[in-house]
């Protein structure tokens, strides 16, 4: 976002400081100029913020139509630092090792405590997160992805702008065959904040679970599944104006084009409950 040079920087030597290969880098400026940057480092300016998933989508390409002038792209936030140096051979070990799969989620730990929040390991079971495990979702700022994923059920969806698009790829990832790792051991250091600091939080969280549901579950399942997160929902008392903007951004959700409906194979499903997070929570 333009915002914070001295953390991208910080981030960039992390990322140099790699063992093995160099990894080649692109930045996208989401909106905002860029600052100067190392030189080895590829940008791209956009006139205005397209978004998360949009933004990152762009990066993609840069390398290629979905990706392909590279095996793995790695995804990392701005104000991310890679705590080790040997992050980058891990990623090109484990994907040389299985063939199929397809997403690394990272760690993120705190810098000053490092602590893990509950809601940065993408599973049910998150009460240690030092236990790396297959899972069925991953997080957006920290994680790398076999580019044959791209090739195969196309990118991240432009229309989300925020909240719930790796979800959405995951989902059509398991759904072509592809696995999920959490890695306990590949780690980036990012500050503990509160997800709710985004203005839009609450509206697009909602209208995206909706998009995310009418886009990805078979029928039966869309009215269970939203049932279980408006329940979630109201059972975590949020304050009133972030429950209007969330039932306002429900509401959206329904009233509103998702994008194309592919809704997943019945055995996806069942391979999700299998991994411990079936497609109804």
């Amino acid at each position: 976002m333009g915002n914070r040079p001295d953390e991208l920087r910080a981030l960039l030597d992390s990322v140099a400081k790699q063992h093995g290969d160099a990894v080649e880098v692109v930045v996208v400026g989401n909106g905002s100029p860029l600052p100067e940057l190392p030189d080895g480092v590829r940008t791209v300016e956009l006139p205005e913020n397209v978004g998360i998933p949009a933004g990152r989508n762009v990066g993609i390409e840069a390398f290629g139509p979905a990706g392909a002038d590279k095996d793995v792209l790695l995804f990392l936030d701005d104000d991310g630092l890679l705590a080790n140096m040997d992050t980058a051979e891990l990623c090109r070990e484990a994907f040389a090792r299985d063939p199929a799969l397809g997403i690394i989620s990272f760690r993120i730990a705190d810098p000053d405590t490092g602590e893990t929040q509950r809601r940065h390991v993408p599973r049910l079971r998150a009460a240690d997160p030092l236990r790396s495990s297959r899972v069925t979702t991953f997080l957006g700022g920290a994680n790398a992805v076999r580019t044959k994923v791209f090739e195969e059920v196309g990118g991240l969806p432009d229309d989300f702008f925020y909240a719930h698009e790796e979800t959405d790829l995951a989902w059509r990832a398991l759904d072509a065959g592809w696995m999920i790792d959490y890695r306990a051991d590949m780690v980036l250091l990012h500050p503990t904040m509160a997800p709710t600091r985004h203005a839009v939080y609450h509206r697009m969280v909602a209208r995206n679970r909706v998009w995310l549901a009418r886009r990805n579950l078979p029928a039966p399942l869309v009215p269970v599944y939203l049932g279980v997160w408006l329940l979630l929902t109201l059972a975590r008392r949020p304050s009133l104006p972030g429950l209007r903007a969330w039932l306002g951004g429900f509401k959206e959700g329904w009233t509103t084009s998702c994008g194309p409906r592919r809704p997943m194979k019945w055995r996806t499903v069942w391979r999700l409950t299998r991994l411990g997070r079936p497609p109804v929570i």
